[in-house]
């Protein structure tokens, strides 16, 4: 009576894969759907300057914003303007390491290339921008642009 033990076989369990290109696109687009970016807060004031001739920048993955203005809660941070960088208020001389870190965290072929745009409200004295512009220029920050908004052909 030896060898009449039949080896049971057991069934396949395949896993249908007709449908995993469907699953995968309703997914990614689920999250495309439900994912918001954060929008920067500006937490200072922005009146932008008019300019005659305005131009765009080419590539706007390198730029880094740097507001300047009399901040909007003045209860909490005075009048006087102040520096903000990524939701941060700062004093001119403290913007140079989050912008280096931002630089840092660019491509390697696009680290040369970064740009900071100044966004400045029109009341702000000159000296503030000074300094700021001095603390780039000291950090080897050399790309600046200052932002502008178009002006009407009356206020020409």
């Amino acid at each position: 009576m030896q060898g009449h033990f039949k080896k049971k076989t057991k069934a396949k369990q395949e896993i249908p894969t007709a449908a995993l290109p469907d699953i995968i696109f309703m997914l990614l687009f689920f999250f495309m759907v439900t994912t918001q970016l954060k929008p920067e807060q500006v937490l200072v004031e922005q009146e932008l300057p008019h300019a005659s001739q305005i131009q765009e920048v080419d590539d706007p993955t390198v730029v880094s914003y740097v507001y300047i203005g009399p901040p909007i809660n003045k209860a909490a941070f005075g009048s006087e303007p102040r520096v903000q960088v990524n939701d941060v208020l700062l004093e001119p001389n403290a913007i140079a390491p989050l912008l280096l870190e931002e630089q840092a965290a660019l491509p390697l072929e696009k680290r040369a290339r970064m740009i900071v745009s100044l966004k400045v409200d029109k009341d702000v004295k000159m000296g503030v921008v000074s300094d700021v512009t001095n603390t780039l220029r000291d950090n080897e920050l050399r790309m600046v642009l200052f932002n502008a908004v178009k002006a009407s052909a009356s206020e020409q």
